[in-house]
């Protein structure tokens, strides 16, 4: 009986023991996010370690998630979305643009950024995409600005083409813009902030214009988070988009805009 008893308190101690005792934390699941560490000042590599407004906002966003953590990993960007694709990188912070071809296959977060379409040219006087005409561009196949170009190709077949010429996505931002440096280009059609962060850093003698006239949609100049179009993808995108809400109202956005902008890119944002 005795034995019972005592066998009884020991099962009963072990239980409130349990109670006591703070659960064993779950086990967080990891984000790997694609970045090609080559778009500054949105990504890119600082004494060898992850830089840049888009790197800044994803740790900002995952700061304290009991859910997940994120981890970078630095991928050429043609090789991104294939890599969303198979599953070894659940999202992608690369100053991603939104396009209907893309959203067919991939979540993107609320915007995170807005900036302009720009062109680069030595003397400045490409304001608009007509100005572009029977003129010469380097892009990498399959990015916005190859879409654009390709497109205002296709409406104005009676006029000379943009000469467009594809590169490697090894060659970088930088070297493109020392090609039209070099006269061996006559311009680079990219995203603003990118253009004078490259130009100012560099000491180029290059002139950057905002884009005239309508390109592309509503969201044209946002800048979005991708996530894989899948059950996983729509989770995170949730999680990010809530954060993404709570960073814009605590100013958080704005201060990281300041420090890699030079300025506020951010208020004209849908609340």
């Amino acid at each position: 009986m005795k034995i019972k008893k005592l066998l009884a308190f020991f099962i009963l101690l072990a239980a409130v023991l349990a109670l006591a005792l703070p659960a064993k934390a779950a086990a967080k699941e990891t984000v790997t996010v694609a970045t090609d560490s080559d778009t500054a000042p949105f990504t890119y590599k600082k004494d060898k370690r992850f830089d840049g407004y888009d790197i800044a906002l994803v740790k900002a966003i995952f700061k304290g998630s009991k859910q997940y953590k994120a981890k970078f990993e630095t991928v050429a960007f043609s090789s991104i979305l294939t890599g969303i694709d198979a599953g070894r990188y659940q999202m992608s912070a690369n100053n991603f643009n939104y396009s209907e071809e893309r959203a067919e296959k991939y979540l993107f977060s609320d915007p995170v950024s807005k900036s302009n379409y720009a062109i680069a040219s030595k003397k400045g006087n490409y304001k608009a995409l007509d100005d572009l005409s029977g003129k010469s561009v380097e892009v990498y196949a399959g990015s916005n600005y190859a879409a654009i170009l390709e497109n205002w190709n296709k409406d104005h077949s009676d006029e000379k083409a943009i000469d467009i010429h594809y590169v490697a996505n090894t060659v970088t931002l930088t070297q493109r813009l020392q090609n039209v440096e070099a006269g061996k280009i006559d311009f680079l059609l990219y995203d603003a902030i990118s253009l004078k962060t490259i130009i100012k850093d560099q000491g180029m003698q290059l002139k950057v214009a905002n884009v005239q006239g309508k390109v592309g949609g509503k969201k044209d100049g946002l800048e979005y988070l991708l996530f894989a179009k899948d059950e996983t993808g729509q989770k995170l995108q949730k999680f990010v988009n809530k954060r993404i809400k709570v960073l814009q109202k605590d100013g958080t956005l704005k201060k990281l805009s300041r420090k890699y902008f030079g300025g506020d890119y951010v208020s004209s944002l849908q609340k």
